[in-house]
């Protein structure tokens, strides 16, 4: 480490990027450094961060006034990654270390193709968040739930990258987990993303649904069961089971909060890759690819592209 107090980059100011500043900003004040160019910067700058009903006043840089940061956290929505890694380039040196908080299962890939797999830590964070106005609500994650760190096909004691980690969010509300199997995990996330996630948005319903509902159940299970399948054969243990954290019966998920909102969603990330995949191996993947297309087409929906003038 360059200093005793490490700085800290976090790019993306939404959900994810919110629960870091909430967790992070009384330890590390200056340290902390919320990264944006442009009307931005300005606008956060000018307006902070709303979390929790709390009003958060942020340090904003530029990628280029981050260079040589010690620890990026990129929280961009996955619509946004491949257009900012020039931004990243920029801001990471030698020794930056990157965590990609990104759903999906090859952001860390992606960014590393761009920088040096010698940067990446593998991560993910299950967090149920809601946006209220310019206001991010989430309940402080406890337990199962929180910010899950690794390196693939080894312990995570064996890294000192970590073990560096586990001190950044010592003594913070920030809830961390030390991974022996952080690729088990991030397909874990991804399944259960996809089999509770994408169902909940195309009938634009609470996850209660999944409960009092048997025909929205059998769906969330062969969603997640075509996601068994694709794990199962890269060599993934995934089990048809999964735990899911406690939610409100009327918790809209991202996706459907992305529709809410007229903004495109992750589809790709979700369903998209997994039917791509599926292709690769010589899974099928129906009910993905049937769900796919739905999304996409609700998107079409939310541009206008079916408000056909009335007829006389």
């Amino acid at each position: 480490m360059k200093q005793t107090t490490p700085t800290i980059g976090i790019l993306g100011a939404g959900a994810v990027g919110s629960y870091l500043v909430m967790g992070l900003s009384e330890k590390y004040k200056e340290n902390l450094w919320v990264i944006a160019s442009g009307e931005r910067k300005k606008r956060l700058e000018e307006n902070g961060l709303h979390i929790n009903d709390q009003h958060y006043l942020l340090n904003v840089k530029t990628p280029d006034e981050a260079h040589g940061v010690d620890f990026l956290f990129v929280c961009l929505k996955y619509t946004q990654l491949r257009s900012s890694l020039p931004d990243i380039e920029a801001i990471v040196d030698e020794h930056t270390t990157v965590i990609s908080l990104l759903n999906g299962i090859d952001s860390e890939e992606i960014i590393g193709q761009r920088i040096g797999m010698e940067h990446m830590i593998y991560s993910l964070i299950r967090i149920a968040s809601q946006r209220i106005g310019n206001s991010v609500h989430f309940p402080v994650p406890k337990g199962y739930n929180g910010i899950y760190v690794g390196l693939p096909g080894q312990p995570a004691s064996l890294d000192p990258r970590l073990s560096a980690i586990a001190d950044i969010f010592a003594d913070t509300p920030v809830i961390l987990h030390l991974s022996d199997d952080i690729l088990l995990d991030i397909w874990d996330k991804f399944g259960l993303n996809i089999a509770r996630n994408l169902p909940q948005a195309i009938l634009g319903v609470g996850m209660q649904a999944y409960e009092d509902s048997t025909y929205v159940n059998a769906i969330m299970r062969q969603m997640r069961h075509e996601v068994v399948l694709v794990a199962n054969a890269k060599g993934i243990p995934l089990k048809e089971e999964f735990k899911a954290g406690k939610c409100k019966p009327s918790q809209r998920y991202s996706t459907l909060q992305d529709l809410d909102a007229h903004r495109p969603t992750e589809i790709d990330m979700f369903s998209g890759a997994l039917v791509r995949m599926g292709k690769e191996l010589g899974i099928e993947c129906p009910y993905n690819e049937m769900t796919y297309n739905l999304i996409k087409a609700l998107e079409e929906k939310n541009e206008g592209k079916f408000d056909y003038p009335e007829e006389n």
